[in-house]
């Protein structure tokens, strides 16, 4: 009987680490999806970006106060569980505090677990204020709506509780030790619990090692789920930041990237030894397709750009055809790539990993060309993003598939090309006519 809480324990352990292990094995599955990249080059810059942008949150404290707050957040919630090691141990081996041994230095720990815990606590509020009671713009936007919403605000009511039973679990902790009750020696230092012994005064042993045993396994097992819920939620980048950083573009970012195929067709035509009108060989593959109407023509960066963006809207905030009303949202762009990539997964485990045709596609049905085309290729988004995702990437390979596959550009963008084929400028004046600005 006496090892039964350790056998349930175990059970929890299992089962939710086992699920995570699941779903984001349908994260790397959709992921992949994608063309596969070439060899990554300058690995050196993205280390660094990796130590400076994920880690160091370089590009998060250029709006000071949501900067700072998300620092305390980051910071308070990674460091607060490594405590979550201690946990595992003391509930598989059925031992308390095992750390304890430590002294001077566990004493520390605590101390400092605590002090980030209350931390959290206060940045978690000031985000809930932020962005209930002041509604910051970009919260409420259409694409805001519902889901994502939710999503915002149930992230920070987990947090909340996470940090409120943690500190329950050590104020009872400690009354007990000054109770001298069994098992529950001299072992931490809590600064902020303390001030929750009034709280606890006139209870019972019994009474106190209830409520202490209901944080602790509330605790660690409102973890576990906090852990799965992130598969279903944009907090997910908790975990992709990091490789989303590392795969980031280190290119200058006016840089557009040849088409291969259209490159080795200008090759072709320029060659004298090749006949450019002669027909391909019966067994040359098919023409690749140019650009992209829907997720598989993607690149699995710029689908492992999808799963991590955080929602925060800092690339909208900054977009200069939605600051003039155009319906371009790069975030929408991002959850909609994000939508339409999980459509498929969920596609792929309905029909035991293949997919079966759906009659949509990621452009017309979740991007319209009204979006795409409110894009001025200013790189203002690619340069908010506090996690290096690209959404102009995106829109520009849609915008190549409309063009080259659709012959669906505006007719304004018509007109330019056409004057360029002829004229050799984007202006209406033959070659001749070219200078006489200059005569005026």
């Amino acid at each position: 009987m006496q090892y039964i809480p350790n056998i349930i324990f175990l059970f929890l352990l299992v089962a939710g680490i086992g699920y995570f292990t699941k779903n984001i094995l349908k994260v790397i599955r959709n992921i992949k999806l994608g063309k596969s990249i070439k060899e990554i080059d300058n690995k050196a810059e993205r280390y660094a970006n990796v130590a400076r942008i994920a880690l160091g949150q370089s590009k998060m404290v250029k709006r000071p106060v949501s900067g700072a707050l998300h620092i305390i957040v980051y910071v308070g919630f990674i460091v607060i569980n490594i405590e979550v090691l201690e946990i595992i141990i003391d509930g598989l081996f059925g031992t308390h505090r095992v750390f304890a041994f430590l002294g001077p230095v566990y004493d520390a720990l605590i101390a400092i677990f605590e002090v980030l815990a209350f931390l959290v606590l206060v940045g978690v509020i000031a985000f809930w204020l932020r962005r209930n009671v002041i509604k910051l713009k970009r919260f409420w936007a259409n694409e805001m709506k519902g889901w994502p919403k939710q999503d915002g605000n149930i992230i920070l009511y987990f947090e909340v509780v996470l940090m409120i039973l943690f500190l329950t679990m050590n104020g009872a902790d400690l009354a007990l030790q000054n109770m001298g009750a069994d098992h529950y020696t001299q072992a931490g230092s809590f600064p902020i619990s303390g001030f929750l012994q009034p709280l606890f005064e006139g209870m019972s042993e019994a009474t106190l090692i209830l409520i202490e045993r209901a944080a602790w396994w509330i605790h660690i097992v409102g973890i576990l789920v906090f852990l799965n819920y992130l598969y279903f939620s944009k907090h997910l980048h908790i975990m992709l930041a990091f490789p989303n950083v590392f795969y980031g573009r280190t290119t200058p970012k006016g840089q557009f990237k040849n088409n291969e195929t259209v490159t080795a067709e200008v090759k072709m035509m320029m060659d004298p030894n090749v006949d450019p009108f002669a027909a391909p060989p019966a067994d040359a593959p098919a023409p690749e397709k140019f650009g992209a109407s829907d997720v598989m023509d993607l690149n699995q960066i710029q689908l492992l750009n999808a799963y991590t963006c955080t929602e925060c809207g800092r690339c909208t905030d900054e977009c200069p055809a939605n600051k003039t009303g155009k319906k371009l949202s790069p975030r929408k762009i991002m959850m909609d790539t994000r939508d339409r990539l999980q459509e498929v997964g969920k596609n792929l485990d309905a029909n035991k990993g293949v997919f079966v045709p759906d009659n949509k596609q990621l452009l017309g049905d979740y991007i319209t060309t009204e979006e795409l085309w409110a894009c001025t290729t200013c790189n203002a988004c690619v340069e908010a993003c506090p996690v290096s995702i690209d959404p102009l990437s995106i829109i520009m390979d849609m915008r190549q598939y409309l063009v080259m596959e659709q012959s669906a550009a505006p007719n304004e963008l018509n007109v330019t090309m056409t004057n360029i084929e002829n004229n050799g400028a984007p202006w209406p004046f033959n070659q001749q006519d070219r200078l006489n600005w200059k005569n005026d």
